[in-house]
């Protein structure tokens, strides 16, 4: 098991595939009006792409400039001081092509806000990076 310098359990690609596949909030970083944001967004993922349902708007706007993306998910137990995190890094497009919107069709894509969400928004894997915080991955006491 790798260790970061802050103590933290450093997660492989697999590892951090797999709880994006198991989860469905999450938050895309993307630049809006040359400032960065982040916005919370229901997903799914296949475990090699991160599909996102949306409408016109911020999101969908950058997906159809092949925008580079972060994408973050995460899982915290603050009674325990443990939980995890994934953080993502790819191109964000617009999925237009036929066979992949009829494929998309059948898959378990949330959409939790109200009003429709006729597009659907593809984000590459192409950086993966988490990291695990929980008895394994505590950093060792500093004496004072």
């Amino acid at each position: 098991m790798e260790i970061d310098r802050n103590g933290l359990e450093v997660l492989d690609r697999d590892e951090c595939l797999r709880l994006l596949r198991h989860h469905r909030l999450g938050r895309l970083g993307i630049t809006s009006g040359a400032l960065p944001t982040i916005l919370p967004v229901n997903y799914w993922s296949d475990g090699v792409f991160i599909y996102v349902r949306t409408t016109v708007g911020t999101k969908l706007d950058a997906a159809l400039r092949d925008t580079v993306v972060a994408f973050e998910v995460d899982d915290a137990n603050a009674m325990e001081h443990s939980g995890w995190s994934v953080v993502v890094t790819g191109v964000a497009r617009e999925v237009t092509d036929r066979d992949e919107l009829e494929r998309l069709a059948s898959a378990p894509l949330p959409r939790w806000a109200p009003g429709p969400a006729d597009h659907i928004i593809a984000i590459s894997t192409d950086i993966v990076t988490g990291r695990r915080l929980g008895d394994l991955a505590v950093a060792p006491a500093r004496a004072h």
